[in-house]
């Protein structure tokens, strides 16, 4: 007699989407029970307590939901800021590291935490709605001391990138008044300055 009832309510729910708890009582009186036992017969996945998704199937298996839509469930917003050595590495300042976590500025959480089996570093950062390259500078050297590997030549390599042209001088001085804790600001003014004199 229940099972009928799980099933109707289970296939009313959008593969690939994830529900809270309080989501689910638009299917059941006891969501968490509900869910517990859907989740037993393998028709709904949790990623983290209190969220749940109904796997999409693929020609290869079940499909998870995206690491976005992880985050926009379980922060509550889109209010949030992936970054990390895959961005700083991009930046061409000579980093090659590999964080095995990914690193997450928001406005309210921090801590670790493992979503869908992954393993996600929140912080709680200031940065800006869509930050720039020279943004991602300012994090960097943040974040320097994580890196694990030689960033002795960092400054250098970023004189020649702001000679060059590959990032913008009055950007990065600007994101670095407002953005950058005073050492890290003292450091690219010497940059900035220095890399000027040179040009």
């Amino acid at each position: 007699m229940f099972l009928p009832v799980i099933m109707t309510s289970h296939l009313a729910m959008t593969p690939g989407r994830i529900y809270r708890t309080r989501d689910l009582r638009a299917f059941s009186a006891n969501p968490s029970r509900w869910a517990k036992r859907l989740v037993k017969q393998g028709l709904l996945r949790q990623p983290h307590h209190g969220l749940y998704y109904v796997p999409l199937q693929s020609r290869f298996g079940p499909v998870g939901p995206t690491e976005d839509e992880l985050l926009h469930a379980f922060l509550g917003t889109d209010d949030y800021l992936i970054t990390g050595p895959y961005v700083w590495n991009a930046l061409g300042l000579g980093t090659t590291q590999l964080f095995a976590v990914t690193l997450v500025y928001n406005r309210e959480r921090t801590g670790q935490v493992r979503l869908g089996g992954l393993p996600f570093w929140f912080r709680r950062v200031r940065f800006p709605k869509n930050p720039p390259a020279e943004w991602y500078v300012v994090d960097l050297l943040h974040n320097e001391r994580w890196m694990g590997e030689d960033t002795s030549r960092l400054d250098e390599h970023l004189g020649y990138a702001l000679r060059v042209g590959r990032l913008d001088r009055a950007r990065l001085r600007e994101m670095a008044l407002e953005y950058a804790r005073p050492a890290v600001r003292e450091r690219l003014m010497r940059v900035l300055a220095a890399s000027a004199s040179a040009a």
